[in-house]
Order: structure tokens, then sequence, then C-alpha cells
């Protein structure tokens, strides 16, 4: 069972003081009675569960390996909980319940998050609505959001004034899918398949029920659902396990139980008795061909068997539908995906074209593959194979507490947290037989939905099963042994240091190793390789982009099915991006496999294969995706932007092509351009290997000086640098017909390195202009004033050598609010450039910009990739600690000068995509 839906919201939306609906008997101050107490009632795997006699259950799954806690609270209602015109209530209340408290009025919590560097967000799905933080580990910050969920469960203001702020921003959500034509089919399929069950419905709801929503149902909707009896908070990461029952029981155990019972959902549609098609008719480049197939309820037993089908036929590039579709060029991506459900749900199968590619053809080759299994019975190959990439994925989930935290909310939802364990067991166990059952039996004509009725004179019937009893499949599970538990690792850049061992070999490549014990036995490490200069690189843009994504499709010794195969055996991530001068591979395995996985990667950088049909295949891939960007407005006007004034010619590395310019070269890209770049351009003599994780020093330094230290490139190295230059300013309008959802991106171009003085001031100035997710200017101008916008925000762009720096901005909107937009941007712009910031947005925009960078380093990934980049700068964390105790010296006259030196409002680069054509009254004032 892999538990990992699709999200419907992101960080969701905070608000103005309001006056609010608090639940009955909810407590002033969450102290605890004095007979309360947290009863343990199951551990299995290191996950101990406690419940408090208000009914809350608790999960604890402490991990003294990693610096950061995550708190995870999950209610039980979703979508499938919404009666008749209450679609879309549940993910109403999402946003809402971030507008404050009565202990929390006003912006409290939102500013609280941003001050506190956390990393959160909230997700409404079918079966559940999930808040969770992610922060440095600290009693402060573990208290804080304990007692914030706690306040918030039952004392939200859910009023009429924050719902009418927030409308406009839900609306811009809708908006923001509206444009994507594959979330919208699959709406549409789901909307045919399911008669009844409001796992038709799209969890964001009917825009009309949304709009007309009646507040004291949304009260009543929240008072019902929002309680302890109807909650799992889980708490995952570092923390002490006795301290934090002891804070939970203070801030939850006060919070009385209910007297209202919840009435268990029973609507469940019949067995489905003929082939359903429906079509959807957009604007658009990029054709696209689903089938749906209704399946088991994601606790029973077939949903195991279901997953190990899903991975047979819809992997890439080991899957059915890869080699009969895409390696047959009827079709430029096939992927599969399993809705596991706490009640009977179902299974996508998704196939995308490109423009000359025939739709009939693909769906009678998508059918072919799926509904022909009992005529081509799986073998036991496949199920190896995809048996070990499914438990290869939950080893993964364990060893990160983040992830494994979240990501029990799937499993909580689908009945109970131990399922979770539960179905990994059941994809161990498998037999070919069950996944062959499964597949004949779930995957037939008259239970699909490609759209179209198709009446038949004998139908086949699916033999779906009844709900099974949960509480007596979990009852008596054990589980197994918890994994070894990792150190507690200090993320100080001093700490850093001192633990980092910083070499080169004899060919010049850069080694940054930083070995300590994780949890699982893992590591994350950074290859980096330069070329070229400016001149070598000459129209080779696509040339080296096109090589870098060839290199996974084979070897002198492994094709493009044995390299996954291989990977899936080692435990272990690769992936690798490259641009005209410089190729990145970032990868994760573990402790044992490690030397087996740099040997692969020798093969993979040193001796490429480059089969010719893998070229064509990736050409295809490449051309279809850009021809899907070129109707995006996001997509159209970051392009814009980047063109813009630019001084680089075509053909030079540092040049930006246009999406037709883009197709044309990979369309004139030969096998023998790769061959020929490769055996000019790649070498390690300019390179770098960072690791970071469970790893022998002494082994890796011996084995990389082996596999790449007498390698070097034929042609010489010398950084392309991309110097800034005098671009004019300009307001860029781009048309996109048909797209609901606007684009706004800007940018203010000036010369700066990271090294400059003014840099901490400008970088605290971006934080409080649009950083900080839901905390910043912009959002509280386009977002929590005026209701335009999901979306909106700033970045600093400044690095080291260039010198070509900006400040950049972006929004999302709805194209009739493009007045609006503008109105809020210049407006909010203008008043930074002449009144700069306050010393309360300075304190609480250093405190974000430190801890999220503390946060940072405590990814072992994001620590190999800053080292990396350290080692081609020649610094070290000294540079770090360094500009962190200059962000934390900035004084607000220094960062008001730098505004007042740098924001010239009248200077930006403007660009707006969107449908303006059918608004242009409104666009026009």
């Amino acid at each position: 069972m892999r538990f990992t839906p699709l999200s419907i919201a992101l960080a969701l939306s905070l608000g103005f003081t309001l006056p609010g609906v608090a639940a009955e008997g909810a407590p002033a101050s969450p102290a605890a009675a004095p007979n309360a107490q947290a009863v343990k009632y199951t551990s299995v795997e290191g996950i101990s569960e406690y419940r408090l006699a208000n009914g809350l259950r608790v999960l604890l799954a402490p991990d003294a390996s990693k610096s950061t806690t995550t708190v995870n609270i999950t209610y039980l209602v979703g979508s499938r909980h919404e009666s008749y015109g209450e679609t879309g209530m549940a993910h109403l209340l999402e946003h809402l319940v971030f507008k404050g408290t009565p202990s929390m009025p006003d912006k409290t919590i939102v500013q609280e998050l941003a001050k506190r560097g956390m990393r959160f967000n909230g997700t409404t799905w079918y079966d559940r609505t999930n808040y969770h933080e992610t922060f440095a580990a600290s009693d402060e910050n573990l208290d804080w959001a304990l007692r914030m969920e706690a306040d918030r469960m039952v004392n939200s203001f859910i009023a009429k004034t924050a719902l009418d702020s927030e409308m406009t921003v839900v609306r811009n959500e809708m908006e923001m899918g509206e444009n994507d034509p594959a979330r919208i089919l699959m709406q549409k399929m789901t909307a045919t398949a399911f008669d009844w069950h409001n796992y038709g419905k799209d969890t964001i709801g009917a825009r009309a029920d949304v709009e007309n929503v009646k507040i004291e149902n949304l009260q009543a909707f929240y008072q019902r659902h929002y309680q302890p009896d109807n909650a799992v908070l889980t708490v995952t990461g570092k923390f002490d396990e006795a301290q934090v029952l002891q804070r939970i029981v203070a801030h939850f155990a006060a919070i009385p139980k209910p007297a209202r019972v919840l009435t268990p959902t029973y609507t469940r549609d019949p067995v489905q008795d003929g082939a359903r098609e429906v079509s959807l008719t957009r604007v658009g480049d990029t054709q696209q061909v689903g089938v749906l197939y209704h399946t088991a309820p994601a606790a029973h037993p077939d949903s195991s068997a279901m997953a190990l089908l899903v991975q047979i036929l819809g992997d890439t590039p080991t899957g059915r539908l890869h080699k009969a579709l895409v390696e047959k060029k009827k079709a430029a991506n096939a992927w599969a995906y399993q809705f596991e459900l706490r009640e009977p749900g179902y299974v996508l199968f998704f196939t995308e074209l490109n423009k000359t590619q025939s739709r009939a053809d693909a769906r009678q080759g998508l059918l072919a593959v799926i509904e022909e299994i009992k005529r081509q019975p799986i073998t036991e190959a496949e199920l190896k194979r995809a048996r070990t990439a499914l438990l290869n994925r939950y080893d993964k989930t364990l060893s990160d507490p983040v992830q494994f935290g979240v990501e029990l909310s799937e499993a909580i939802a689908a009945g109970d947290w131990r399922l979770f364990f539960l179905g990994r067991d059941r994809i161990e166990a498998a037999s070919l037989a069950d996944v062959q059952r499964v597949a004949e039996n779930y995957l037939k004509e008259s239970n699909r939905t490609l759209g179209q009725f198709i009446p038949t004179d004998k139908p086949p019937r699916v033999a779906m099963p009844a709900d099974p009893d949960i509480g007596q499949m979990v009852a008596n599970y054990q589980g197994k042994a918890a994994l070894a538990a990792g150190e507690t690792f200090d993320p100080s850049p001093a700490n850093i240091d001192s633990r980092t061992t910083r070499l080169a070999l004899p060919n010049g490549m850069q080694l940054a190793l930083l070995p300590k014990q994780t949890r699982g036995g893992t590591v994350n490490g950074v290859l980096s390789l330069w070329m070229g200069d400016e001149k070598s690189l000459f129209k080779q843009s696509a040339n080296a982009a096109l090589l870098g994504d060839m290199l996974l499709r084979g070897t002198a010794k492994l094709n493009r099915q044995e390299i996954a195969d291989r990977l899936e055996a080692l435990k272990a991530q690769v992936s690798i991006n490259a641009t005209a001068d410089h190729l990145q591979v970032h990868f994760e395995s573990r402790r044992e496999q490690l030397p087996e996985l740099l040997v692969l990667l020798h093969d993979l950088l040193r001796a490429p294969s480059l089969p010719a049909a893998e070229l064509d295949s990736l050409k295809t891939e490449n051309i279809t995706g850009i021809e899907n960007q070129m109707r995006q407005p996001d997509a159209l006007a970051q392009q814009a932007l980047s063109r813009h004034d630019s001084p680089y010619g075509k053909g030079d590395p540092r040049y930006v092509p246009t999406y037709e310019e883009m197709i044309t070269d990979i369309k004139a890209v030969k096998l023998a351009d790769l061959k020929a770049f490769h055996q000019r351009f790649y070498g390690a003599g300019h390179g770098e290997l960072a690791l970071v994780g469970d790893f022998d020093k002494a082994a890796v330094t011996a084995q990389a000086k082996q596999l790449f230290g007498d390698w070097k490139a034929k042609v010489p190295f010398t950084y392309v640098l991309e110097s800034h230059y005098a671009a004019k300013p300009a307001a860029i309008v781009l048309e996109t017909p048909d797209k609901a959802n606007a684009a706004y991106f800007a940018a203010l171009p000036f010369a700066m390195r990271d090294t400059a003085p003014d840099y901490p001031a400008l970088a605290l100035a971006s934080r409080v202009l649009g950083g900080g997710a839901l905390k910043n200017r912009l959002m509280d101008r386009l977002r929590q004033q005026e209701g335009i916008s999901y979306g909106a925000g700033s970045w600093l762009e400044v690095s080291s050598p260039d010198d070509n720096a900006s400040l950049g901005m972006y929004a999302i909107y709805a194209p009739e609010n493009l007045a609006k937009l503008k109105n809020g941007v210049q407006e909010e712009v203008a008043r930074l450039a002449k009144d700069g910031i306050t010393e309360t947005e300075l304190s609480e925009a250093k405190s974000g910009l430190l801890q999220g960078a503390a946060i940072n380093r405590t990814k072992d990934g994001n620590l190999a990739n800053l080292l990396v980049g350290q080692l081609f700068l020649k610094r070290d964390m000294r540079f770090v600690a360094d500009q962190e105790a200059r962000i934390q010296a900035t004084s607000l006259d220094e960062v008001n000068a730098a505004i007042r030196k740098y924001i010239e409002p009248s200077r930006l680069i403007q660009v707006y995509a969107g449908d303006f054509a059918k608004s242009k009254p409104i666009a026009a004032k």
C-alpha cells in the first residue's frame, strides 16, 4: 500500500482578526484536568500509539538523529463527508483555520510560523484533512506547534467576513487547476465513473457550492468534524517522548469529548455495468488518453496486489505501457496511479501524445496492454522487479521522519495507521497468482471509464469484495524490528566544517566528505562536472542537455531497463541535470550499496552507450513536453522575462531560445553530435564530489581516486561568466487563449555578487516583500487584502562568480483582475522603495531566514549540494557562518538604505500572460 495522494491544496490562507465561532466547551486555556493521561495502546516498529480520554489518538515516532521535528494532525474528514450542496466545504475549512483564534488573533499563526522558519502545509483529500509543521527541534517550537493545533482544533474563527475575504483566493486556486488539461480530464473521468459516491467529485468542490455556501453550514461542519475523537496527532523526528506526552496532555486533554456521534458514510456505487467514455475539448497542443477502473478499498488485500500491478504496467522504463506505447512511438509518455482510499477507489492509466501521434492508436495500444493480461500473464521477473521498487519506497519513507510522519495521514485515512506496515507485508507476500487474479477481476471492459457507454448483451461483472474488518485485521499485528536510529547531528556551520574532510584527486577533482550515522544507513551525494568555455560551447546547448538526459538510458554494460533494475537493487536514486557548461548528478543510497553505486555512476558518466532508439524516444518526450509549455501562461511569462534585452546571440551558451527554437534544435541533434560532445567535454578535472551520510571515508576516497582520478576533458574549462547587463524597463503582455489563470513575473536587474556588503540587507528586504510563504507584503496585499491571488511572492537572485543579480516577483490571478494586480504590485513596490521596512518586519525576516537556512542543512541532500557548490567557489562553511552573522547584525537603517539604492520601481521589467481578450474592459483600466 503506497500512501502518496495528489495534494489538492498547498500552504493555505491566513487572514484578518474576525469575530468567530468556537466549539462549545472549548477551554479558554488548554490546561489538562488533574486525572488526564495518555494511555499507551499499541506499538509497532518503533511507533507508539497513545489514546486520551477525549478520543484523541497520538502517534509518536522519535528519531534522535534528526535536527527537526514534525507535527502532523489528521482529521478524518474530507470531500467524502460532504453532503449535497456542500462540495468544497472540507477544503474551505482548510483555508479558514489559518484565520486565527481568540488567543491567536489576526495573523498571529502565520507570523509565528514565518518567524520560526517552520515549513508547513495543509491538504484536503477524499478521506481526510491534515496540517503539518516541520521545524528546528526545540522544546519551545514543539510546545508552540502543539498549543496552536490544540487551539485551532475547536477555537478557530469560522466567520462570514473571513469567508468573504478568502472567496476570491479559493476561486483563483480553482482557476489554477483549470489551466491543466490532464487534471480536468481526470475530474471528468471520475465524475463519469462514479454515479453516486463523492469520490466522483473533485475535492476543491463545485464553484456554485463554494460561492454560495452558508456560513452556518460551514460552522456546523467544523464543529462536527474538528474534534479530538475524529483526529490523530502524529509527532516524528527529534523529541523526548515523555516530555511530548506531557505537553500533549496539557494542551489537548482539556478539550471535552463531544456528545455528538458521527455517522459513517454508507453510499456505495453499484458495480459498473458497461464501459463509459468522456471527451474534453480545450485549447492545447498535447493530446492525452486515459482510462480508469474501480478497485477495492485500500485496506483490502487486493489493494496491495493492485499496487504491484500498477508498477508492472506503469513504470518507466520497465513498464508494459512504456514498452508498448513510448518505445513504439505511439505516445510520448505513459504512467499509472492507484488511488488507495477508505472505500472502494480507482486506478488510472494515462498516456500523453504529441501533435503527430494518433489518439486512436494510443487508445488501442493502451487497452490492449491493460485488458489482455489474461492472454499475456504477468511474469515472475516483472513481479520481482515491481516488488523491489515498492519495498525500496517503503524503506526510503521509513528513513525520513518528515515524509513518514506526513504520509501516515494516508494510512490513517484508509482506516488505521498500521495499514502502512500491513500493506508492505502484503506486497512482500503477494504471489504471481494474486496479481494475475486482481488484473483479470478489475481490469475489465465493463469496469472501465474511458468515456463512452458501450452496451453489451452479456456484460461481465466485477466481484467487488465487502469492506474488511480493519480492527480485527490489525488487532494482533506486531510488525518488524524498527530501523536503527542515526546520530544526533548539529547542523551549525562550525560543526559541519569540523566534520567535513576536503581533498583533491590527482586530476584536480575536489571532494568534500561528511560521514555521519543516519537512519537506515542512508548517504546522499552530489557529483558536479564543469566543461568547455564560451567559444568551444557555441551551438552546443542542445547537445549538452540531451546528452545529460541520455546517460541513464544505457552504458557499455547495461541497457536502460537493466540500469533501472540495478538502481532498485542498490536501493538508490539518481537524477542528472545538464546545461551547456555544467552537469550535476544527485544520488542517494545506503552504506552497503554505495561502492557499487559509485561504480555504476562511473559507467554512466564515462561509458554511456547512447542507443539510437533511446535518442529518438528522448527527442519525442522533450518535444512533447515543450509543446505542453507553449500555451501555459507561467512558462511563457518566465521565458519572455529571461529573453528580454539579453545581449547573447543564438548559439551562445547563455542564450535563452524560444520554444520553437528549442524544438528545432532538438530535432537537429544527431547521435554523432552527442558522442563527439562526450569525447571532447566530459572529464572530472574540473569536478566536485560531496557526500553526506553513512559511509567509510577512507574507502570512498580510494574508490573516487580509482574511478575518477585519471579522467580529464580534452577541451580546457573556463567558466562562462554571465555579467550584469542593462535591460530596459518593459511591460510585456502575452495572450494565452482559453486559460482561466493568468501569470505575472517581473525582475529588477542590478550588478551584485553574494560577497557584496549590501547583500544581507537586500536579502532581508526581499524576505519582507515576498518571502516567508504566506506572510509577506505581496501576499498581504494580493491575497489577504485584495483576495485576487492564490500565490504571490518575490525572490532575490544573487550568486558568485556572476554579478548578474535581480530581484524577482511573481503572482497568479484571474485575467479579469489584471488591473487590480497591476495596481497592487505597483503600490507595494513603491511603498517599499519610499518607506522601507519596519523594525518588527526586520526581526521576523531575520528569524525566518536564519531558521530556514538551518532547517535546509538538516536535509543531507541539501547539505551535499551546499558543500559541492562551496568546493567550486573555494569556500567552506565559514562563509555561511559569516553571511548569517552579517544578516543577524544588519540594522534597519542598512536595509532601508539598500532598498533606496537598488529598488527603483521605474526600472522593473514586467510580464503579464493570460486570456485578457475576454476581459479587455477590465484589463485596460
